[in-house]
């Protein structure tokens, strides 16, 4: 039995080095991953508050108390900001810590410092100085210093976290077998996210200054926001693996076959750079598009038929129920968010359903670890029954929301336009996006029971 183990008193059983995943890391890493659990876990309540303002600041006569002109919509970028960017990328800090030896462990401590306090300054963007909202592709911002500060602390911190993860590797008996897959293919997220954060700076040097801002921040964030894609699908497949696992699957694939596919989906943000060596402005936006169509399926889905099949072939118990939920669910919305992104033509809301598929799932699958790290942090295994009923409520919503949207967008309505601005001249327009909200509604139940079991299994040490 590992060391590790040994040290942490908890058992596993021995599988030939088959078993896909972590040996429980040490007691400083464990709480550093807790930190960043908590950072996520707030991304998230800070969502559902701006959620609940963004419908407060459309209401009758109580719309009246805010005084902004247009803080929908800087309420909208908040919201978008802490339940994607920030979300995502705290939990990749939680995956990165529990990945890494305890080596440099006060240099993730100021990561971690970092990106809090910069999340705190996005959230108080909107209520500290004016700002005029835009909802750029990837990276919705508010045109102020405070906004902009606060992202880029956050960024700070990330690029800290991500070169600490790369440098205080676990050691090498740690990579054999299963394990070493599950280590390969978080460490191939952190390479991806250097490219990420090197992209940003790129965009920052080559792309030109234009007068419509909206236009220029996409361009600005178009590059590392693709790149980022490739962090969030790695991080989702390999907690695939490990779920899996968890859930008693019987996976169809050796330790090397499963690193060789991470790997594989790693490879194409190497071709980055070459479309920024080549930059012209046509060529940056549909080189990055087509590099995230065609690389973004290199990995997805020879694994996840592996992992489908090993969910049919194995035996799970009543303990593994909500991480085999989650894992169904979110290998489901992945592959509709992915078929989706074939059907995409026009602006219109057939791209909001493709990102809502793709982005609920990567969502689902941090879920079901969360479920499954939670006692192996310190914490209390969480409620069985409503731990297992929350993906599904959550998957529900996202499929009736996507459906809406990929309906509506067949007959023309626009993204990120709303009231009037839609054009809902139709029954089956109207039909379409009130399916769409009805489906989001469920989402947000989902949401919300997820977070209620979590908050009841970390309020109190086991």
């Amino acid at each position: 039995m590992n060391s590790a183990y040994q040290q942490t008193g908890v058992k596993t059983e021995d599988r030939g080095g088959l078993e896909f995943s972590l040996t429980v890391p040490s007691e400083a890493c464990r709480k550093l991953a807790s930190g960043w659990l908590w950072l996520g876990i707030a991304s998230l309540v800070g969502a559902g508050l701006f959620a609940i303002l963004l419908v407060l600041s459309r209401t009758p006569y109580i719309q009246d108390i805010f005084p902004w002109v247009d803080f929908f919509h800087s309420a909208l970028v908040v919201h978008v900001d802490l339940s994607v960017l920030l979300w995502f990328m705290a939990f990749a800090g939680v995956l990165w810590s529990v990945n890494s030896s305890s080596r440099l462990i006060g240099i993730g401590w100021l990561a971690l410092v970092l990106a809090a306090v910069g999340a705190v300054a996005i959230v108080l963007s909107p209520f500290v100085g004016a700002g005029k909202p835009l909802m750029s592709n990837y990276v919705p911002v508010i045109q102020s210093t405070f906004f902009f500060a606060g992202l880029i602390i956050f960024g700070v911190g990330i690029a800290v976290l991500v070169l600490r993860s790369l440098i205080a590797a676990p050691s090498g008996e740690l990579w054999r077998g299963g394990e070493g897959s599950i280590r390969i293919g978080f460490y191939a997220a952190s390479i991806a996210t250097v490219f990420a954060l090197i992209s940003f700076g790129w965009s920052y040097a080559v792309v030109p200054s234009i007068s419509d801002s909206t236009q220029y921040y996409d361009m600005l964030f178009w590059g590392g926001g693709h790149v980022l894609q490739f962090t969030y699908s790695l991080l989702m497949l390999t907690g695939w693996l490990w779920l899996a696992d968890a859930c008693g699957a019987k996976l169809p694939l050796t330790p090397r076959v499963a690193s060789a596919l991470l790997i594989l989906g790693l490879l194409p943000v190497f071709y980055a750079p070459v479309i920024y060596l080549s930059f012209s402005e046509g060529d940056y936006l549909a080189q990055f598009t087509q590099l995230m169509k065609v690389g973004g399926s290199f990995a997805p889905v020879p694994l996840g038929l592996a992992v489908l099949y090993g969910i049919g072939a194995g035996k799970g118990t009543a303990a593994t129920k909500p991480q085999r939920a989650a894992l169904l669910s979110s290998i489901i919305l992945f592959a509709i968010g992915g078929g989706i992104s074939l059907m995409i033509g026009d602006s219109n809301t057939i791209i909001t359903a493709h990102y809502h598929g793709t982005g609920g799932a990567i969502s689902l699958a941090f879920m079901g670890l969360t479920f499954h790290l939670l006692p192996r942090l310190g914490y209390r295994e969480p409620d069985l029954k409503w731990a297992t009923l929350m993906p599904y409520v959550y998957a529900a919503g996202q499929l009736f929301h996507i459906l809406g949207l990929l309906w509506s967008g067949g007959y023309g309505v626009q993204r990120k336009v709303a009231g009037a601005a839609q054009g809902l001249h139709g029954f089956a327009q109207t039909a379409g996006m009130g399916l769409m909200g009805l489906g989001g509604l469920i989402a947000v139940v989902g949401g919300i029971m997820f977070l209620v079991v979590v908050f009841k299994a970390m309020r109190r040490p086991a």
